[in-house]
């Protein structure tokens, strides 16, 4: 997978939004393992020890820190650069972060979206351009049945919601400006990449399990948990990162064919809930204990979710590698290096990704 993946990549300028978050920095070290030039675009990092400072960001990439919403800037940034490839992950994440701030969720998640777009309709070349979004786009009715691609999309809280906007927003430029009948002509293709619940070192943001886990072990405290029963389709973040690449890849060779929305998510059987995915915590971590408080009056999350791969597995040739089990053991084991080792925790993570994409 490496070297397929190096072939397509090094030397090849890339464009990467939201690359001093956690999914974007782990995007960004692969990317510069893989040997493409990379300019990113992100708000500065909200976190402590956050993962772009702690891989070296600024010596792997071109970093401009701006926002999405800076149209005239993000545009001045991508027509400069002239990219090969664009990876839009910056985002506003937070489910109940959304409910706090939905105004501006929207603004970032839909109006930034359609500022990327405009950005690259500036640009006279050849294109690959990946949008990322999430699982939550779908209209959930909290069935058992995985959602596919072709599901009705919607959104409860404003995050999801935001999200299944940007896909309309997406779909609008997609026939308006990149309708793959005119591919010929504008050279721009355009696709969707649909994930589920990621979890990996480095990620420390709030109200999300696996940084309140990590927290909570090294501190010897309990971990707190709101909805144990909650389903989600867990996996490790290099399983889409990689999903994305390779979306890219296929978007490079035969845009027409490609320019579509793609799930990645575990296989069903890693669907797992939060108390099941909190006992593999403590089994891989070694110890460990946890308490269950169900906040009255809490936001609105869904309860069960899960995502059909097939048609990912059909036409990327893309599956997970890693069950959840296996996840987990990678993602504890990384805030176990960081723990005793910080210093060296940029080698591991570079380690971690050699280790999967020559797996």
């Amino acid at each position: 997978m490496f070297e397929k993946l190096q072939e397509i990549y090094k030397g090849k300028k890339v464009f990467l939004t939201g690359h001093t978050g956690f999914k974007g920095a782990w995007m960004l070290k692969t990317l510069s393992l893989l040997g493409a030039d990379v300019k990113g675009y992100a708000l500065a990092p909200q976190t402590k020890d956050d993962l772009f400072h702690l891989i070296e960001g600024d010596t792997i990439c071109t970093s401009v820190i701006a926002d999405l919403r800076d149209k005239k800037r993000l545009e001045e940034e991508i027509v400069n650069f002239q990219p090969d490839f664009v990876f839009h992950l910056a985002a506003q994440p937070l489910v109940r972060l959304s409910y706090e701030i939905p105004a501006e969720t929207f603004e970032v998640n839909v109006i930034g979206t359609a500022n990327v777009l405009d950005g690259v309709r500036l640009l006279e070349k050849r294109c690959v351009v990946v949008l990322i979004t999430t699982d939550k786009v779908y209209h959930n009715k909290e069935w058992i049945y995985p959602y596919r691609e072709n599901d009705r999309l919607g959104g409860y809280d404003p995050y999801s919601a935001s999200k299944a906007c940007a896909e309309l927003v997406i779909d609008s430029y997609r026939n308006s400006f990149f309708n793959i009948k005119t591919y010929e002509i504008h050279q721009k293709a355009i696709a969707v990449a649909r994930a589920g619940n990621v979890i990996g070192g480095g990620d420390w943001s709030m109200d999300r399990l696996i940084p309140d886990i990590a927290k909570a072990f090294a501190t010897e405290k309990p971990v707190v948990i709101r909805n144990p029963n909650s389903v989600r389709p867990w996996q490790h973040v290099l399983e889409p990162v990689v999903g994305y690449l390779l979306l890219g890849a296929n978007l490079a060779a035969e845009g027409v064919k490609f320019s579509q929305a793609y799930n990645f998510g575990p296989n069903i059987s890693d669907a797992l809930s939060v108390e099941e995915m909190l006992k593999l915590a403590t089994s891989s971590w070694g110890k460990g204990a946890y308490i269950v408080e169900m906040e009255v009056g809490q936001p609105h999350e869904a309860g069960l979710l899960k995502l059909d791969i097939s048609k990912t597995i059909s036409e990327l040739k893309w599956q997970p590698k890693k069950n959840a089990q296996q996840a987990v053991g990678m993602t504890m084991d990384w805030y176990s290096k960081f723990a005793k080792d910080k210093e060296n925790i940029s080698k591991y993570t570079s380690q971690q990704i050699n280790d999967f994409l020559n797996d």
